[in-house]
């Protein structure tokens, strides 16, 4: 054999067999994808189609995720609501946040008694996603994150109140950017952080479209292995049927118009020792169970308020926004902000937070920068965020 032909028979071999390869991976990440969705999405009782091209389950309350895991699978469990903080009035609360808070729910749906909505994820997600297995997870790869936050620390807290503005910054593609309360306990240099989280968020890799939505996290090993967002994991019990984590808020605010805040509490039930969560006028979403944590099974030792973005820019900083794309300086109706900082004392009772003992981090000011102060109609507050890259920040 000549070899001009051998040299042709190796090349046509290497195709063939590049070719099997490439179709064994493809059929290898479908069959993880479809494992994948049929862990995450459970059988629905009802669908709705959201006018942002959202798809909700209305899901059997047991058949939710969370009773996944091992301690909650065969538990019976009454839904009592928690005790509120003492000092907290849910006829005086009159920001932003009742139950039509959500573009799927706006018109009126909501699912039947006995179910509850969550958000379906679906193969166009996973496709979009940079890790397939930890899709719905923070950290593990390689990105950056920036703060711009206020904290509190040298107590035990058992809650955090406050109001935070409602806006939809420009992102990059697998960049997000939110703004959220955490209560933590531990530290991430131990790998032994808990935490629990919520407020809105835009997130190009979970979601399909840019809306802000409301979410929730929690982990208790420093984002490693555990937790997750929403319900994409065993972990947050929904018990709302008419307002989904993960699901699209509106309205939103505007620059130099109209604002819109979003009342967000998390505390710690004295009763059951779960972590809920409600938002506007007292509406109950959903909680953490105490299961979920180790050092969060008894109190946070730091509230942290404020703003993140992932930014994944090799060459240069990322021109994904936080906040309103607007540094504080600009002030009320142009910069974003949380008001209200309220926290949850070790007898249960809801206090403000005194702006002497508020911190501030931003780890690139001159990308997104924060500022504290407190007045007599927004108390303890701060105007937070930034435009990203700019003359001054690269």
């Amino acid at each position: 054999m000549s070899m001009f032909f051998l040299v042709l028979l190796f090349f046509v071999t290497s195709i063939l067999s590049r070719a099997i390869e490439n179709q064994t991976s493809e059929l290898d990440k479908s069959s993880r994808i479809r494992a994948q969705l049929e862990k995450i999405n459970k059988p629905p009782v009802k669908t709705i189609n959201s006018p942002d091209g959202d798809i909700i389950d209305c899901v059997l309350f047991h058949d939710q995720p969370a009773f996944d895991l091992p301690e909650l699978k065969d538990q019976n469990i009454t839904l009592e609501p928690p005790e509120w903080p003492v000092g907290y009035n849910i006829s005086e609360d009159t920001s932003a946040g009742d139950e039509n808070i959500q573009l799927w729910s706006a018109s009126g749906e909501e699912c039947p008694e006995g179910t509850v909505p969550i958000l379906r994820t679906t193969e166009q997600h996973l496709l979009r996603a940079s890790n397939i297995t930890r899709f719905g997870r923070k950290g593990g790869d390689g990105s950056r994150h920036e703060y711009a936050i206020a904290y509190v620390t040298g107590e035990q807290y058992f809650g955090a109140r406050t109001d935070i503005n409602i806006w939809a910054p420009k992102t990059n593609d697998l960049e997000f950017s939110l703004a959220q309360v955490w209560l933590t306990s531990g530290t991430f240099e131990d790998k032994n952080l808990n935490s629990v989280e919520a407020g809105w968020q835009v997130n190009n890799e979970l979601y399909l479209n840019k809306n802000p939505r409301l979410f929730g996290y929690w982990t208790r090993d420093a984002y490693q292995t555990t937790g997750c967002y929403n319900t994409l994991c065993p972990g947050f019990v929904q018990t709302n049927k008419r307002v989904a984590l993960g699901a699209a808020i509106t309205p939103i605010s505007s620059y130099n118009g109209k604002q819109f805040t979003l009342n967000v509490m998390v505390w710690k039930d004295p009763k059951s020792g779960n972590w809920w969560l409600s938002i506007g006028s007292g509406i109950l979403i959903g909680y953490w169970p105490s299961s979920l944590f180790t050092g969060l099974k008894s109190h946070a030792e730091k509230i942290e308020f404020g703003g993140e973005i992932v930014n994944r820019e090799v060459n240069g900083h990322t021109t994904t926004k936080m906040g309103s794309g607007h540094f504080p300086e600009e002030g009320f109706r142009k910069a974003a902000y949380f008001k209200n900082l309220n926290f949850v004392n070790s007898v249960k009772q809801l206090f403000t937070i005194p702006v002497s003992k508020v911190q501030e981090y931003a780890d690139r000011p001159n990308c997104y920068d924060i500022k504290v102060s407190s007045s007599k109609y927004l108390n303890t507050h701060f105007y937070f965020g930034g435009p990203g890259k700019s003359p001054k920040c690269i």
